[in-house]
């Protein structure tokens, strides 16, 4: 095909494309526009198996045998692009349930379209179960779907949860054309919304609707809000990127919050308080404000318990030490209900919560002030900070200082030392809960010097035809903490496996030796000696000096990105090995080194080869200078670990006989 002709298809695709757009008004079911049947393929994306054509939701309130109930109405259009979409013909609803009420879904349709053919979807092609206490799944699968099949569905969910007024997700692992979300809201129901994501909106209206809702026994129908978002031509937001936060942060959604309720007998409910109203109720809370009052109860624990001497540092290394160790973590977070400190500390096992209240109980027992903070893990999202959004929270860590010196302690991990955080609590901010004055902002920042070294000393044996020598690992913060976790989840047969599996299938390791954990340091390290029986012993002997790689493949492989790089903490590898030349060869030819660098000095790698007689020095680093990389960083960062893999895989020394 000709590029004149390839630029004419591109130009055709992109006005049908436009011309679906502009058509998508409010639709009647089963019927397809003649731009729909006709569009074959997606130039925006060629990767895409399938693309949503048309897509629009519609939520409001109605009066269902005299109760309030929140509808919400969906209608979809999907066409298939080739075999590796049709999986998208099975189709999942998720309804919610309580106690004693649940959503329901009625006027459930669906039709595949093959052209003229039409498909519709049986009664008894669906099916119902229960994911969990919470959540009911109702699923079906569209039958005759073939490339280039259009599929289209709709349902309607009435639902007694009126103050879950869900929102509406723009962006998800499909393109789309056209998607659009509308509602009509009462009067006497405010909410607060969020737009997140960077993609913009089309349309953005909102109107008032006089006297739409009417509840039967109350004279005066309320006015509505009528509201209407659209957004088309949407990119498709990629869910298993590597390094990044929670998809909630940066997917392109509207999000609906219950900021005040009036209530028809003229009462008002706030929802939507300000920090100081949460400051008061979190003090006389039963499960945060009276469980941080056990003062009395650890102040004898102290003396019973726990051996305090040295400096104020010290004393709270110990109590943060001998806590963390007492105390086992059960998993759960448990930061707003079923917080029972003491029964904690008597039973030696509790949440997240009780753990690090009581890790404060004891500090400031001991007359070391300290304070807890509300945090949201890393795959929770990123709380609000224009007002508290309390469920934005599922987390909690303790602030201390000590000689002007701030440290944030979670005792739940049982490798974690004083003054660090789990990788899963670093999500850049949190709350300090102050009763005495007011909650303030934190920054949360993760401990730097996170370095993985290996060192390597070898030689070739060539009467057996083997590579042997020494290697040295040495890791710290970070890094030494998930190699001391690995160690202490396996067997020490099961781990000396794995790590003679992760060299390669010829190695043998002896005299395995470990240095132990410096956990003030936050140092380990191993080392031992090996032998690799594979070597080839020709008049060119090869040598791929990397005999272990920190990256196999570059994990950045899409061509952009729409959205920040989060590594959490920064980080740095370096690889160094002298390789001994054997009597009767020569290295043929030393390679040339290699300086890259990304711009502001955000990260650096750097390749370098010297030769001393009949030793070859090989050094290798790649240096993460910030653990934050923008997304218009992204092309220098993948071509930065695209240049430091290519080494790793790619590097051949050839010692030729002389």
């Amino acid at each position: 095909m000709s590029v004149r002709i390839s630029k004419l298809l591109i130009i055709l695709s992109t006005l049908l494309i436009n011309t679906i757009a502009r058509a998508q008004e409010k639709r009647v079911f089963g019927t397809l526009t003649q731009e729909e049947q006709n569009f074959k393929s997606y130039p925006k994306d060629s990767t895409a198996h399938a693309v949503i054509l048309y897509e629009r939701g519609y939520h409001y309130f109605n009066i269902i045998n005299n109760k309030i109930r929140l509808i919400k109405k969906y209608h979809g259009i999907l066409k298939i692009l080739d075999q590796k979409g049709f999986d998208e013909g099975t189709i999942n609803i998720e309804l919610y349930k309580g106690k004693n009420t649940k959503e329901r879904i009625k006027d459930l349709k669906a039709i595949t379209h093959n052209g003229k053919n039409k498909r519709f979807l049986s009664k008894k092609k669906v099916f119902s179960k229960d994911v969990n206490e919470n959540w009911i799944q109702v699923s079906f699968a569209m039958g005759n779907i073939k490339k280039g099949s259009i599929l289209e569905y709709s349902y309607t969910i009435t639902s007694p949860y009126i103050y879950n007024f869900s929102g509406w997700d723009f962006q998800s692992h499909l393109p789309k054309l056209h998607s659009e979300f509308e509602a009509r809201i009462p009067g006497n129901y405010t909410y607060n919304r969020f737009l997140s994501g960077k993609l913009k909106l089309t349309v953005n209206t909102a109107t008032i609707k006089k006297g739409c809702f009417h509840v039967p026994g109350y004279p005066n129908p309320a006015d509505c809000e009528v509201l209407k978002y659209v957004m088309k031509d949407i990119p498709v937001f990629h869910k298993d990127e590597n390094y990044m936060l929670a998809a909630s942060n940066y997917i392109s959604r509207l999000t609906f919050e219950m900021s005040v309720l009036h209530n028809l007998n003229g009462s008002k409910k706030r929802f939507t308080k300000s920090w100081k109203d949460v400051d008061k109720e979190f003090s006389r809370d039963k499960d945060i404000g009276r469980q941080l009052s056990k003062k009395g109860y650890f102040y004898k624990k102290l003396t019973e318990d726990f051996t305090l001497t040295g400096t104020t540092l010290q004393k709270a290394q110990k109590i943060y030490t001998q806590l963390r160790d007492r105390i086992s973590w059960n998993g759960k977070y448990g930061i707003y209900k079923n917080i029972r400190v003491k029964e904690a500390y008597e039973e030696r096992t509790g949440n997240i919560g009780e753990i690090n209240i009581a890790l404060t109980n004891l500090l400031n027992a001991a007359e070391i002030p300290s304070k807890i903070v509300l945090v949201s893990t890393r795959n929770n999202g990123l709380p609000k900070k224009k007002h508290p959004v309390i469920t934005d929270f599922n987390y909690i860590i303790v602030k201390t200082t000590i000689e002007g010196e701030e440290y944030l302690l979670d005792a739940t991990d049982d490798y974690i030392p004083f003054g660090m955080l789990p990788f899963r609590a670093l999500n850049y901010y949190g709350r300090v809960m102050d009763f005495k004055n007011e909650s303030s902002w934190l920054d949360i920042k993760a401990f730097n010097d996170n370095k993985k070294s290996i060192t390597s000393m070898v030689e070739i044996d060539l009467e057996n035809k083997l590579i042997k020598g020494k290697i040295r690992f040495a890791y710290s913060g970070y890094n030494a903490i998930e190699k001391k976790r690995k160690i202490g989840n396996e067997d020490w047969e099961t781990y000396l496996t794995s790590l003679e599996k992760s060299l390669g299938q010829n190695f043998a390791i002896n005299n395995h030796k470990l240095v132990k954990y410096k956990e003030d340091k936050k140092l380990f390290s191993e080392s031992f000696s090996f032998e690799n029986d594979g070597l080839e012993i020709a008049d060119n002997i090869y040598i791929n000096p990397f005999l272990v790689k920190f990256f196999t493949t570059n994990p950045f492989k899409r061509e952009t990105r729409n959205f920040p790089i989060d590594f959490g903490y920064k980080r740095s590898y370096k690889y160094q090995i002298n390789i001994k030349i054997p009597e009767g060869y020569e290295l043929e030819k030393l390679p040339e080194n290699e300086n890259v660098a990304m711009p502001e000095n955000l990260g650096h790698f750097n390749s370098s080869y010297l030769q001393n007689r009949n030793l070859v020095s090989i050094n290798f680093s790649l240096n993460l200078n910030s653990s934050y990389y923008g997304p218009s960083t992204y092309p220098y960062l993948k071509e930065l670990f695209k240049n430091f893999v290519d080494k790793q895989n790619n590097t051949l020394l050839v010692l030729r006989k002389k």
